[in-house]
């Protein structure tokens, strides 16, 4: 087995042998698959065996592997110059391009992830609020970034960390913890510090799926208003996802910045933050935030969200189609749970689709953590020994994406009914 022979080898010479700790497969108790090339729904490991992949390199991929408008794009936008560190106009025609559906947002900066769109929105939301507290919620991750690593979700969940090593106290000090889905939380925090920003991701993907309830988001909106403080939406998951626009084409709710990630470079490094214009016209040059990236908006990163996000608005059915084959697969999940009396909850935002083997419905961290851990690596194993690449992970969402085909589908489906029955 090449696999295993290769993660021996990176260990080596990487910490841990990945890149990114959810990678390693250790909550699932196994090795990971060393991945050789994909192509549509599927990817292939160094073996040659087949996956259909529900991971889509966590998010970016809703038009699957090799896609050859995305592809082209990137070849031919390459053949010019991978990065300029000056202006091309390939920012300016995606800037248009995204700010058009969004009639909130004036002004958009790109970056190259999400961790830094997020980390420097809150720096620009706290130079525009003058407040230096901020409030995030339990189980809601918004990258890596020294402020935000307060019993944050995904990998930090998954390896047992409320913090990290190596984040002074001083930094975390202005960082409050309010509960997902309570306003009250909220509420408490204001009577405890002065906030000036609220983080949030309106439709939670790294502790599950979670979705914030539009009671929720609203009491968010309104309680920024009343405060004076900057709501931030962290969409770098659920944007261009959940639907073509994100949370804000379900709900309409409009926050005062919005980061963007994942599909909005489809496949290539990229990130956004886009908000008001009053806020945006403060970072520099323009005003006194200063935030800044060598390869921020570089052309080929550019050109490959471009094919991303104009094929997504080219298509007017697509996301009903892919909510579709997000139903059908917890559907087929919800039907072998009650065939076998195992406990399960499962969720369906477009493209996105969670589950949480749970005796009740999951509203926030606490929830979440009562998930029985041990059944989802089982279910993991067996999916995996199926030909179905699910995350590593109770605490990550599965997407969905363009071409994956009912074939692929009714496969899923049988591999679950055999993998609960082995459950």
């Amino acid at each position: 087995m090449r696999n295993k022979d290769e993660f021996l080898e990176a260990q080596k010479y990487i910490p841990g042998g990945v890149n990114s700790p959810v990678r390693a497969f250790g909550s699932v108790g196994s090795d990971p698959l060393i991945i050789d090339k994909g192509d549509r729904e599927f990817i292939y490991d160094i073996d040659g065996n087949e996956y259909i992949d529900y991971v889509l390199s966590w998010g970016p991929l809703i038009f699957g592997h090799c896609d050859k408008d995305i592809e082209n794009a990137v070849i031919n936008t390459a053949k010019k110059g991978l990065s300029f560190g000056a202006p091309c106009l390939l920012e300016t025609e995606l800037a248009k391009l995204v700010l058009s559906k969004f009639p909130h947002l004036d002004k958009i900066r790109f970056v190259s992830s999400g961790t830094e769109a997020t980390m420097s929105a809150i720096r620009l939301a706290r130079g525009y609020s003058k407040k230096d507290g901020i409030i995030k919620f339990e189980g809601c991750y918004h990258g890596h970034s020294d402020g935000l690593l307060v019993k944050a979700g995904s990998g930090a969940t998954t390896f047992g960390y409320s913090s990290s090593l190596g984040v002074p106290n001083d930094i975390v000090k202005n960082t409050h913890l309010a509960k997902y889905n309570d306003l009250n939380s909220v509420e408490e925090c204001f009577k405890n510090a002065d906030i000036g920003v609220i983080i949030v991701e309106p439709i939670a993907g790294n502790m599950g799926l979670v979705p914030g309830s539009d009671e929720f988001l609203n009491g968010l909106r309104k309680i920024c208003d009343e405060k004076g403080a900057v709501l931030i939406f962290d969409e770098v998951m659920s944007g261009f996802r959940a639907s073509a626009t994100g949370s804000y084409g379900l709900n309409k709710i409009k926050a005062d910045i919005v980061t963007f990630g994942k599909v909005i470079g489809g496949g290539m490094p990229c990130a956004a933050y886009a908000g008001k214009k009053e806020i945006m016209e403060l970072i520099s040059p323009l005003g006194g935030v200063y935030q800044a990236g060598t390869l921020s908006g570089n052309p080929v990163a550019m050109a490959a969200g471009l094919a991303s996000l104009n094929k997504i608005y080219s298509n007017e059915n697509l996301f009903i189609n892919l909510e579709n084959k997000s139903k059908f697969i917890t559907q087929a999940m919800q039907e072998a749970a009650k065939e076998n009396g195992i406990p399960l909850q499962t969720d369906v935002r477009g493209s996105m689709w969670g589950f949480f083997f749970n005796e009740n419905p999951v509203t926030n961290y606490a929830q979440a953590l009562k998930s029985d851990t041990d059944r989802f690596a089982k279910f993991h194993f067996e999916m995996l020994k199926k030909g179905i690449y699910l995350a590593p992970s109770q605490f990550e969402t599965c997407f969905v994406c363009e071409p994956l085909s009912q074939a692929s589908l009714d496969k899923t489906a049988q591999a679950i009914k055999e993998s609960f029955k082995a459950l």
